[in-house]
């Protein structure tokens, strides 16, 4: 454990990285007065499907795999405002209730050098399942807010109050993990669960070579529907992150703090909370040429205090510097955990893309070929492809993905330094020891959307008391064994979902919609079968994901 004094020759580079970087953003603030990419798209694998043409276009070199886009990048900008004025009639003949209601934001402010909107932002779904015979609902009341000032400066935020009564299989992992799947902790106790989610963004953009974004909110990395290197699973934690962008790389470094309440409290003192940790995750993105691309991924998590005494942010990871280990390796007792991973692009089509991750947790090198399942050998792999326009219909999208993690990948000997937050994990929702294909279609025309989704699993439960490697929040000293472990050990498990949605699009600036839903989901082991088959109805709005497909 490292002192909780932070030395004087640990401050002062960090303050001479802190004056460095204000002058640089300061004196590059005047060098460069051009129009500059600045307002964030919320991540929404729905909504970006659309940008496909745009993003995958084997001219443009755009960094796909760094997420969220921003709107008024030129290579997004005639796109994305096509999407926003979908079917909106531009001769303004329509009342107001009209406008308000399927074309317009519901507050609107424009002046000479700012913009300033806000809606409310309904979820009201009402469905039954049929397993249990029971009715679920949700209902969902909130608000965005977001706008710019001049062409540098833009803002955001949204929040939410929910309550609702979940599908079987839901309702187990939220009795479970004490957190609603992407969303956020609350009153759970109950058949009626209650929470509440909030995001915000600050943005700030001094050049067309820079952006910095002060956020409470998630960050994806990949061009697939999931990722294996950092993905938006887990709910909503406090960042500042950083993206540079020069010819054709991209740079973005992520400096975050997050909660972890399953882990064992230091103190009954409840004023404290939940205990923290933080992470320091640095991506490079390279395109190499026109169709291929190369992504080089880092990141490194720690508890913020411990038994011995408080730690908290490390400025060792402070430089912009995309390999960390020999500064973690600096400390002979270090409890910090690294991971590496690479992310690959390769546009085959005009409109096909094939890409794939691998991210490693740990190795040991002469037990890397022997076959033999050394615990300790953790990595995690995706392979997949996705295009639009298929079988030449316009706006008729797909993607087809592979993804697998080793048992006790993304674990560590302490929960807190693990790769996850809020008890779920940051990478694959399946945590580890699994396999899983997945199957996407989105098709849309005008204002009507239709997807429709398969996945089929296959990993290895824990059973009571047993860690086979699937929990990643488990303590990796607690496994079964050092060698001999091997991809679904344990209670194996096979999984089956498929989902199919078509929705109406009411109006596109805050995506409200009415959505007709139906899930079949089949989870079965030697242990247990549970069956769900479900169907929902409701009005639906914003831009963001919250995954159920586990």
């Amino acid at each position: 454990m490292k002192n909780s004094t932070m030395p004087m020759k640990q401050i002062k580079p960090a303050v001479k990285f802190v004056f460095s970087l204000a002058l640089f953003v300061i004196l590059s603030s005047h060098l460069t007065q051009a129009q500059t990419p600045n307002q964030n798209i919320p991540y929404s694998f729905q909504f970006y499907q659309k940008l496909n043409k745009s993003v995958y276009d084997v001219n443009s070199r755009f960094h796909s795999s760094i997420k969220g886009y921003y709107g008024d990048d030129s290579t997004l900008n005639n796109q994305f405002k096509s999407l926003m004025q979908l079917g909106v009639d531009t001769l303004n003949k329509r009342s107001w209730v009209r406008r308000k209601l399927t074309d317009e934001h519901l507050i609107n402010f424009t002046g000479d050098d700012f913009v300033v909107y806000a809606d409310f932002l309904p979820d009201f779904q009402i469905g039954r399942e049929f397993d249990e015979s029971k009715t679920t609902w949700k209902n969902t009341r909130g608000f965005q807010v977001g706008g710019n000032v001049g062409e540098k400066f833009s803002f955001y935020a949204n929040a939410y109050e929910n309550q609702g009564v979940f599908a079987n299989y839901l309702t187990n992992f939220i009795n479970t993990n004490q957190v609603v799947p992407s969303e956020m902790t609350g009153k759970l106790g109950e058949v009626t669960k209650d929470w509440s989610y909030a995001t915000a963004l600050l943005s700030f953009t001094p050049n067309k070579h820079l952006n910095l974004a002060l956020g409470y909110d998630k960050n994806f990395i990949g061009d697939g529907y999931r990722s294996m290197l950092l993905s938006d699973v887990a709910a909503n934690y406090s960042f500042l992150r950083m993206r540079a962008t020069l010819g054709n790389v991209q740079y973005q470094t992520i400096f975050a703090y997050m909660l972890d309440p399953g882990a064992e409290k230091l103190t009954t003192d409840r004023r404290l909370g939940d205990r923290g940790k933080w992470m320091a995750a640095h991506y490079l993105d390279w395109n190499i040429t026109k169709r291929f691309s190369a992504g080089f991924f880092q990141a490194v998590t720690w508890a913020d205090a411990e038994v011995e005494g408080k730690r908290g942010f490390d400025f060792n990871y402070v430089h912009p510097f995309i390999f960390l280990r020999s500064v973690e390796g600096a400390n002979t007792t270090s409890p910090d955990k690294m991971r590496l991973g690479f992310n690959l692009k390769y546009e085959v089509l005009d409109k096909t893309t094939l890409y794939g991750q691998f991210m490693f947790d740990e190795f040991t090198a002469k037990e890397v070929f022997s076959n033999r399942g050394y615990w300790a050998n953790k990595f995690a792999m995706q392979i997949g492809f996705r295009g639009s326009d298929l079988f030449k219909v316009q706006n008729l999208n797909y993607l087809a993905e592979f993804n697998t993690a080793k048992p006790y990948t993304y674990a560590h000997f302490d929960r807190v330094s693990n790769y996850g937050a809020m008890n779920q994990p940051l990478a694959h929702p399946f945590g580890a020891n699994f396999r899983e294909f997945v199957g996407l279609l989105n098709y849309s025309y005008k204002r009507f959307d239709l997807q429709g989704q398969m996945i089929y699993a296959n990993y290895g439960a824990d059973p009571a008391g047993l860690n086979y490697g699937k929990n990643i929040f488990l303590s990796y000293e607690t496994r079964v064994q050092d060698y001999g472990n091997f991809i679904g050990q344990g209670i194996k498990t096979n999984l089956f979902f498929t989902e199919a949605k078509v929705s109406y699009l009411i109006n596109p600036k805050y995506n409200l919609r009415a959505e007709l839903g139906g899930v079949y989901r089949r989870e079965s082991s030697a242990a247990a079968i549970q069956n769900t088959a479900l169907v929902t109805i409701g009005i639906r709005s914003t831009f963001r994901n919250l995954y159920q497909d586990f």
